[in-house]
């Protein structure tokens, strides 16, 4: 897909962050969006924005749980019958969780994985057919640096993006042999400026590893040093690449490096650096 122009995106987690900067980018290249978010006030926000910014789109949203298999299927479907077609899916949306694994509440684990996983499996198996459909298609899902590495007290977030990880590089082999117009790319942001980290859910159980639960989501906040604007540039030019696989950011530039030459080694240096932040 070497242009986004007169295409049709899905962007699920539209209502802010990357989800929203997305939106509004595809929208300056002419492209249609269709977009989701359960926060109802933030995507009207969103289609307020993009009407404003770019009134020649067409634009459709719908309050949408990522984790409810039903209404995925039903969103996909009305994207296509009122758009016509879907070319893109962004799979998007997330949400976090600090919490030890021995402390960890399994309707916490549970929660997280509704969203940040089975969303994933949930809108990539609806449009697919739909962007095989269009002849010309592209699946983006969204995993993370902490798809790449895992640190103390995000177990459950790491396992979620693991898995998007390994989902996504299946699907694109998959996608590759069949030779039918669509791709897939695997999204690994480092940190970016959104509020994913200050929104998340924090269990009391990590004050074991020397955590607060009330300041560690600002503390970490205060490393994200990519815009999300910046980030979407960065992911839209992947798509139109064709990329397997897109860093997003210096610091997850940086750290598949240091993950890569120390496989291993790597969980002695973010053990030593989340001690090191905590104190």
């Amino acid at each position: 897909m070497k242009n986004f122009e007169n295409k049709v995106a899905a962007i699920t987690g539209a209502g802010s962050g990357m989800g929203r900067t997305l939106a509004l980018d595809l929208a300056r290249r002419g492209c249609h969006l269709a977009l989701s978010d359960v926060n109802e006030a933030g995507l009207a926000e969103t289609v307020q924005l993009v009407a404003a910014a770019s009134p020649s789109v067409k634009v459709t949203s719908q309050r949408l749980d990522v984790a409810d298999r039903a209404a995925m299927v039903a969103w996909a479907d009305q994207v296509v019958a009122d758009h016509g077609k879907a070319n893109l899916i962004f799979n998007n949306a997330g949400v976090g969780l600090g919490a030890t694994v021995s402390g960890m509440k399994i309707e916490d684990f549970e929660w997280l994985m509704n969203i940040n996983f089975w969303g994933v499996v949930y809108g990539t198996q609806a449009f697919l057919p739909h962007l095989k459909a269009a002849g010309e298609g592209h699946v983006i899902n969204t995993s993370s640096l902490f798809g790449l590495l895992a640190v103390p007290s995000q177990s459950a977030y790491n396992a979620a993006k693991f898995a998007v990880r390994g989902f996504t590089e299946s699907l694109r082999q998959e996608l590759d042999m069949l030779d039918c117009g669509v791709s897939a790319t695997s999204v690994h942001p480092g940190g970016i400026k959104t509020a994913i980290a200050r929104n998340a859910r924090m269990d009391s159980s990590v004050r074991a590893i020397g955590m607060d639960e009330q300041t560690s989501g600002r503390k970490f906040e205060k490393n994200f040093i990519t815009t999300a604007e910046k980030a979407a540039a960065i992911i839209l030019r992947a798509v139109e690449r064709d990329q397997r696989r897109v860093l997003v950011g210096p610091d997850a530039v940086l750290l598949d490096k240091v993950v890569r030459l120390f496989p291993s080694a790597y969980q002695r240096f973010t053990t030593y650096f989340a001690r090191k932040q905590m104190s």
